[in-house]
């Protein structure tokens, strides 16, 4: 019975080890991020425009970062 109780301690101990939060902040605001884009392309009749990805992402005139657009053939 000893052997069974310094084991249940042992085990004990490996789960504190590994029971830390897994929550990363940066990658929950690009999830939200991307769900939004997301959401606002499947519910839009037309491609959105750089303007209104932009605006989705939070970005304004000046921070808008000059993306090229994608080739159509």
């Amino acid at each position: 019975m000893g052997r069974v109780m310094v084991m249940q301690e042992r085990s004990s101990v490996v789960d504190d080890k590994l029971n830390v939060p897994l929550e990363d902040a940066e990658l929950l605001a690009e999830v939200e991020l991307t769900t939004n884009l997301i959401i606002a392309a499947s519910e839009s009749e037309a491609t959105l425009s750089q303007e209104q990805v932009d605006q989705l992402l939070g970005l304004s005139g000046a921070d808008s970062p000059q993306i090229p657009n994608q080739r159509r053939d």
